[in-house]
């Protein structure tokens, strides 16, 4: 599983990188941006799933891999 943030939807609240600060970080403007390739390990997976739950524009999701 996977986080991933869609840019155009994000609007720099930055619930995600304060949720999760081990998956999401924020670039130069403040906005949200995927650390890494955006594996969630299992110990960060609750904190993904509230990053999710808590953004207000949807921007934040869960790719699972086929």
């Amino acid at each position: 599983m996977r986080v991933r943030i869609d840019d155009r939807l994000c609007q720099g609240h930055g619930r995600c990188y304060d949720i999760a600060p081990g998956l999401f970080g924020e670039d130069d403007e403040g906005y949200g941006k995927v650390l890494g390739d955006g594996e969630v390990t299992p110990e960060l997976e609750q904190a993904a799933r509230l990053a999710v739950a808590n953004c207000p524009e949807r921007a934040v999701e869960i790719v699972r891999e086929v």
